[in-house]
């Protein structure tokens, strides 16, 4: 099934939502994150020796970097039916933090909620597609860089 014009624009319009709190909604993901998986604090370097989530220019730029990565995905499933990783590095990178499967899960469990806190009444099981479709591919795209 091809991503459509549609969720593509879901996925832009929610990443806006998103943006709009990047602050607030970045803290919340970090934070779904360590709930589900503590000891995922060790593989992200701003968040080493803290004792909570706290704001931060570097916490959200990776926030940032990881719903843009994802929107940017639904555009090329959209434009080509694939996702190719525009940073060559990041298959390393995962790799050399020691990111497994279930990082992953986690990862996408915090995206799907804190998206859906983004987006409030406009929360729907599409637009919840569009976002795990999109996300799923870019998680293959990492895991393939990272054999």
């Amino acid at each position: 099934m091809a991503f459509t014009d549609k969720q593509e624009s879901l996925v832009n319009s929610s990443y806006e939502s998103f943006k709009q709190n990047l602050s607030g909604n970045s803290v919340f993901f970090y934070t779904i994150i360590l709930e589900k998986a503590p000891a995922a604090k060790e593989l992200f370097s701003f968040l080493k020796g803290s004792a909570a989530v706290q704001d931060s220019p570097k916490l959200q730029g990776h926030a940032e970097k990881v719903f843009g990565l994802v929107r940017d995905s639904a555009g090329q499933l959209r434009a080509s039916g694939t996702v190719v990783l525009g940073d060559a590095t990041l298959g390393a990178i995962h790799v050399q933090k020691g990111v497994a499967d279930p990082h992953f899960v986690v990862v996408k469990e915090a995206l799907l909620q804190t998206i859906k806190k983004a987006v409030g009444d406009n929360w729907s099981a599409e637009l919840s597609t569009s976002w795990e479709v999109a996300y799923d591919a870019l998680a293959a795209a990492i895991k393939k860089a990272m054999a």
